[in-house]
């Protein structure tokens, strides 16, 4: 497969997924394939997209570290290579989101006052995602086509 189209898929696809993270969980399944890269091995998830006509099987790495975390000496730091890991990672839930500052939406009416009714449904849905913040926050996503053998969950 060309980088170019390794890329889009990198671009693309997390957003598809982040949209619909609760479906989306509820029907992957751990990857039989584990990939070795230069920091250690990983096991990620096969995610069917059967909801979606056309769409084949993905192969999802949560959470894969691509950094030191920025922590302690490392702070206002450059980024230095993760620290390499023994064993078999399972990268099967994201890491955490970089601190930020949530919008309060627990008064649904003074909300709408802020904002639009469909920015607070939008908000509704991501808020629980970015609960779990961290300085240590250096963390990817991967999706890529699964390999040949995840043709269908439905065989």
């Amino acid at each position: 497969m060309g980088g170019g189209r390794v890329i889009a898929l990198l671009l693309v696809l997390p957003v598809f997924v982040y949209c619909d993270t609760a479906g989306f969980m509820k029907s992957a399944k751990i990857s039989t394939r584990i990939v070795q890269t230069r920091y250690g091995r990983l096991q990620g998830l096969i995610v069917p997209m059967d909801t979606h006509r056309y769409l084949k099987p993905i192969e999802v790495f949560l959470g894969v570290p691509y950094a030191t975390p920025p922590v302690s000496s490392n702070r206002f730091s450059p980024t230095r290579t993760p620290s390499p890991w023994e064993g078999v990672r399972v990268s099967d839930k994201p890491g955490p989101v970089c601190p930020q500052r949530l919008p309060d939406i627990t008064n649904e009416t003074a909300a709408l006052e802020r904002m639009p009714k469909g920015r607070l449904e939008y908000l509704k849905r991501l808020l629980p995602l970015l609960r779990n913040q961290s300085e240590d926050c250096l963390y990817l996503n991967i999706y890529a086509p699964a390999q040949g053998q995840y043709k269908s969950f439905n065989q």
